[in-house]
């Protein structure tokens, strides 16, 4: 239970007092939007859909598909909250699935062997991304665009090449299923659990360790970012290489729970991934967002994509509740931002009082 003091503040049942300071401390932080997005989305589902919403299957049905963008998107938001930008994730990761099913399904190699050529894959294009970017100056757009196409190529003609078709099978064997593609109950992926872990590191990147400040001074002022000692190429490279990494590992997922791949794959994740985050309350142009920010967008986002099948509307909807989101996500997003800017203002020594 909750009451409200007779100064406006509301006291919980623990008898804290969240103070309206308290609260409007909080609906600053950029996460409140993607919160607010998730609480209404879920409110919404459990409403139009019913008890198969909430049932196992339901929750399945929509953490399976979190669990694979937000492995992606979470690079994605570091990227984006340091003013980068990675459009090649859609060619990682068809490349890696190939690269597995190749070397362990079509030629019969260990299956340690076709994962770690395929990570190193998405590694590879990673370090070429950053390293174009630093060295050239031509945005990101444009540069993982570019390695897009030139790996989508490579892709389509290696597989040819070397198998001679554009999808190839592979059967992993128990160890590898069990930790790649395993489905615990029959109905979640494991991914979920490697999600989690994903989560875990981009949290301690970027909240607790060193490196989130220099990624959020890279977002807001690149040039200052290097006048004030930051390694901002080695740090764009890292970026980039953690991107590939993520799309990559993405790519091995599918090849153990499907047990095949093929050249045409992964383009989704490009626009899905770039959606999450901007939902989860990160900045287009950079230097804003958060770790849970980004995790609570992409739960937003699977639950629309999966949700609108639970319902008697037309499954069409669902891309116009999604695009309808990410639109209100952007408004809230500048919203939000220019409130904690105002609060920050209003606390620094000199600046304009309340």
């Amino acid at each position: 239970m909750t009451s409200v003091t007779r100064s406006g503040s509301v006291q919980g049942a623990g008898g804290g007092v969240l103070s309206p300071a308290r609260l409007g401390q909080l609906l600053r932080r950029p996460e409140a939007g993607s919160l607010l997005g998730l609480l209404a989305v879920f409110v919404f589902f459990v409403v139009a859909a019913g008890q198969i919403f909430v049932s196992p299957a339901g929750f399945a049905s929509w953490l399976n598909v979190a669990a694979e963008i937000g492995i992606v998107a979470l690079p994605v938001g570091l990227l984006m909250i340091a003013g980068e930008l990675d459009l090649s994730i859609g060619s990682v990761i068809p490349a890696s699935s190939l690269t597995v099913a190749i070397i362990s399904g079509h030629y019969g190699l260990p299956e340690a062997l076709g994962i770690a050529a395929a990570l190193t894959v998405g590694l590879a294009v990673g370090f070429v991304n950053g390293f174009i970017v630093n060295r050239s100056g031509v945005p990101s757009l444009i540069v993982t665009i570019g390695t897009m196409f030139a790996v989508m190529g490579l892709t389509l003609g290696l597989s040819v090449l070397l198998t001679g078709s554009t999808s190839t099978s592979v059967v992993p064997a128990p160890f590898y299923k069990a930790i790649l593609g395993q489905f615990v109950g029959g109905m979640f992926q494991i991914t979920i659990v490697w999600w989690a872990g994903f989560i875990l590191v981009a949290g301690y990147l970027l909240h607790v360790s060193p490196v989130g400040n220099w990624i959020y001074a890279l977002g807001g002022d690149r040039k200052s970012a290097r006048n004030a000692g930051i390694p901002t190429d080695r740090l764009t490279i890292g970026l980039f290489m953690l991107s590939g990494l993520a799309a990559a590992f993405v790519g091995v997922g599918q090849a153990m729970v499907y047990q095949s791949a093929q050249v045409a794959g992964g383009q989704s994740f490009i626009f899905n991934s770039i959606m999450c985050v901007v939902i989860g309350g990160v900045l287009l142009t950079g230097g804003f967002g958060s770790v849970p920010g980004i995790v609570l967008g992409t739960i937003t986002f699977a639950m629309v994509n999966q949700g609108i099948y639970f319902t008697g509307f037309d499954p069409n909807l669902g891309s116009v509740i999604i695009g309808a989101l990410l639109l209100l996500a952007v408004l809230m997003n500048d919203t939000f931002r220019a409130m904690a800017l105002s609060y920050a203002t209003r606390k620094t020594p000199g600046g304009p009082k309340p």
